[in-house]
Formats: structure tokens, C-alpha cells, sequence
């Protein structure tokens, strides 16, 4: 089971940290991803992390601004937001897959094999 927190109401140029901790399974073998869902818009790619946690990649939108790191001892992946903007506005969801080698992660949503339930984020501004 995958379970995020860490969403809630902040300004525009403020931060979070969301949090996704997996149990019942052996998290240090799962690439993590975060995906995000605007109201009326597709679930996107927004972060993804290797199972070392050496390797990480970003959607542009978010690059230099996100930062998306794990800690395999708490089963949990992080995904720190700052300079937040109103267009960062959305469900964001953390999903593993199982399938990944050590150093290797997907972007695909359809990739990832189980998904958690949504945090919220709203950006004012």
C-alpha cells in the first residue's frame, strides 16, 4: 500500500513536502514516481527516483523548483515543491514500479504497477 500526505493550501512562492510511505512490500527494490493531476487536465509525469535514489529525473515544468528524494530505511519518498505557483495546483499521486532495475525509472504512468491515493495541493496566488 502507498500512502501520500504533505498536501494542503499554500501562497505562490511558498513549499511543501509531500510524503509517500509504501508497506507491506520490499520498497527498496520499487522505482518511485509522483504524477500529478490538474482539475480538467490528464494525469502528468512529474518526478521520478531510481531505487538507489542516485538517479532522478524531472518534467520541465518543475525542473530546478522540485526535488524528489528517498530514505529505503522508511520505506517513504519525498518530493520537496518551492517557489510554488498557482499552476502547480493539483492531485499528486505516488506510484511504484516493481519492474525497474538499481539505477533505472520510468516517466510512463502505465510503467508504474501500483499507485497511491491523492494528495491535494492548491497554489494561491
Amino acid at each position: 500500500q502507498l500512502q501520500a500526505s504533505g498536501g494542503g493550501l499554500v501562497q505562490a512562492g511558498g513549499s511543501l513536502r509531500l510524503s509517500c510511505t509504501v508497506s507491506g512490500g520490499m520498497f527498496s527494490k520499487y522505482a518511485m514516481g509522483w504524477f500529478r493531476q490538474a482539475p480538467g487536465k490528464d494525469r502528468e509525469f512529474t518526478a521520478a527516483i531510481a531505487r538507489t535514489g542516485r538517479y532522478t529525473n524531472y518534467a520541465d515544468s518543475v525542473k530546478g523548483r522540485f526535488t524528489i528524494s528517498r530514505e529505503n530505511s522508511k520505506a517513504t519518498v519525498y518530493l520537496q515543491m518551492d517557489s510554488l505557483k498557482p499552476e502547480d495546483t493539483a492531485l499528486y499521486y505516488c506510484a511504484a514500479d516493481l519492474k525497474s532495475s538499481p539505477v533505472t525509472f520510468t516517466t510512463s504512468a502505465q510503467d508504474y504497477d501500483y499507485w497511491g491515493s491523492g494528495t491535494l495541493v492548491t497554489v494561491s496566488s
